[in-house]
């Protein structure tokens, strides 16, 4: 069984209820009554597992973060109200003034902006490189180093990283692996390649229809033994391991970024993104099947387009190695000039210009006049932006539509 069948059979079970109401209960409540002064006390300092106020937890929420944590073979999850929430959430729980991180590859412009310009007015540096940068990137770590940040795919550059050997050289400098898996799940295991904490946008392809917005962290276990999080490098850290143990990440992530910064999850949210997760292991093996067909059909027809599976792209042995159940649902194509991806854009009938990825439906969109207009020249060629970038989230219409409407468009 491939693990997009096995996923079927777990979401579904896992999310519906055998007694009750079998759809997830929606607890619309900001606040709990605690019963008594001594259950009040239990709850605040732990030892009673009920909830204290909705930001800090919710009910429905917990639901969300139990199936996300099982999906990616976490001890825990904490789920925020965005993408941005749990990567902020998950940074923001190792990192202190004077701290130093180290982020690979292509990234995100929302995350690119928090590490370069508002985690600097913080007064943590982080180092850019690019993926295959191995010897740069180990030179790079020293004792300020909390953190290695990387997407499991490059987003809108389409670079594919070597997880398990960037997982290698954190293990070794004992410095925290933080893998932005957001258009992989299933596709990608970042915990069992080695990472400390996965993050989500799950407003992406986990919720899949556009109606949810939400993130959530995945923290693995921390071990009995010699573990990095025990090094004096996280010393701040020996409080939450004697009081909880191997779920240590989770109280931090809770007391030091969500009780103070608020990026709490919306119950409704969190139904929400679990009735997404019920079909996201149907839909995603579909959505890699089409990105396949339709970026080799592209290239044929003399498109300039950058998907890991057409064998010119320089990580496509990497792509059929590593990424067997595919790399998300993304593709770029590069028009060249503005004014002729403008003109492709106004031409498509099937793709939505939008600035989100992983839905249901076809999405597009020129980056350098959208998510990366205020960056300098410098930092979009590093980041793979181009005048006539448009980045292409592949839905589940049919293939040949896709091709055909695209093509139309171009000619």
């Amino acid at each position: 069984m491939n693990k997009f069948e096995n996923y079927c059979t777990k979401f579904v079970q896992n999310i519906g209820s055998k007694e009750g109401a079998v759809s997830p209960t929606i607890v619309s409540s900001a606040s709990f009554a605690y019963e008594s002064p001594e259950t009040a006390e239990g709850i605040f300092n732990g030892s009673v597992k009920k909830p204290l106020y909705s930001r800090i937890g919710n009910p429905t929420t917990a639901k969300l973060e139990s199936i996300m944590a099982e999906m990616d073979g976490g001890i825990g999850a904490v789920a925020t109200s965005s993408g941005m929430g749990a990567t902020t959430l998950a940074v923001m729980s190792l990192v202190s003034k004077g701290d130093e991180m180290i982020s690979i590859g292509g990234l995100f412009g929302g995350t690119y902006s928090l590490f370069n310009e508002t985690l600097n007015r913080f007064g943590i540096k982080t180092h850019f490189f690019d993926v295959d940068e191995f010897e740069n990137i180990k030179n790079a770590i020293n004792t300020t180093t909390k953190i290695i940040f990387l997407e499991s795919v490059g987003n809108p550059n389409m670079r594919l990283p070597d997880i398990k050997r960037i997982a290698d050289i954190a293990k070794e400098a004992s410095v925290a692996l933080i893998v932005d898996n957001t258009i992989t799940p299933l596709s990608v295991s970042p915990l069992a390649l080695g990472a400390d904490i996965a993050v989500y946008s799950t407003t992406k392809i986990i919720s899949g229809n556009s109606s949810a917005l939400g993130g959530c962290a995945v923290f693995r276990a921390i071990n009995e033994n010699e573990d990095k999080f025990k090094s004096e490098r996280y010393a701040f850290l020996a409080k939450f391991i004697k009081g909880a143990g191997k779920t240590a990440l989770i109280p931090n992530a809770k007391k030091r970024v969500l009780r103070d910064f608020g990026m709490s999850a919306n119950a409704h949210a969190s139904y929400q993104t679990l009735l997404g997760l019920e079909t996201l292991a149907l839909r995603l093996p579909r959505i890699v099947k089409n990105i396949e067909i339709i970026a080799k059909e592209l290239a044929k027809n003399g498109l300039h387009v950058n998907h890991p599976s057409i064998e010119s792209h320089p990580h496509h042995q990497r792509y059929k190695q590593d990424f067997q159940y595919g790399c998300g649902t993304l593709l770029t194509i590069d028009m060249q000039t503005k004014e002729r991806a403008y003109d492709f854009l106004r031409k498509t009938k099937l793709a939505m210009i939008t600035a989100n990825i992983g839905d249901s439906r076809t999405l597009a969109l020129h980056m350098a006049s959208t998510i990366y207009s205020d960056f300098d020249e410098k930092t979009r060629k590093f980041l793979g932006i181009t005048e006539g970038l448009i980045r292409i989230s592949i839905g589940l219409e049919n293939p040949q539509d896709i091709i055909d409407d695209f093509l139309k468009a171009i000619k």
